[in-house]
């Protein structure tokens, strides 16, 4: 089966950006289009003030979707490298899972790619992790790509 749009979420990781590559490189094999996508929460005032005056000059760092959009410049950087052609860059404010199943929708994604953090610690087993909760709700095929260490 050949993919056409292939969604991968990161976070910055170092762990996030070995299922970018490997999500860069089987767009690159079907000749895809690749959307890198990272989750962001809004910080909440008192938390932004406080870090602003820690940070002063390189507050706006940390505003927004500026951190988002620094992980995913760093993960189109893997991603050429890995061979992507088409790469599309979505910074969205929300929870991971809703983010990506809502995204993977939005951009008719035919497959999601996550990495497996979380799907062996004692809190993603009782809590859910994400690439977990987005294996029962997207609504596309899902790759879970053995970027961390750990149990099998």
């Amino acid at each position: 089966m050949a993919y056409s749009t292939v969604l991968v979420g990161t976070d910055g990781s170092t762990s996030s950006f070995r299922a970018v590559s490997a999500a860069a490189g089987l767009a690159a094999a079907t000749g895809a289009r690749l959307v890198l996508a990272c989750a962001y929460l809004p910080m909440r005032e008192s938390e932004r003030a406080a870090a602003a005056d820690r940070l002063g000059d390189l507050a706006y760092k940390i505003s927004g979707s500026t951190p988002a959009d620094d992980a995913l410049r760093a993960a189109r950087d893997h991603a050429v490298a890995a061979g992507a052609q088409d790469v599309v860059l979505a910074a969205e404010q929300g929870d991971a899972v809703d983010v990506l199943v809502r995204l993977a929708g939005e951009v008719q994604a035919d497959l999601l790619v996550v990495g497996n953090r979380g799907l062996n610690s004692l809190a993603g087993r009782l809590l859910g992790s994400v690439p977990s909760n987005v294996s029962h709700r997207a609504g596309c095929d899902v790759l879970i790509v053995h970027t961390t260490p750990g149990g099998h």
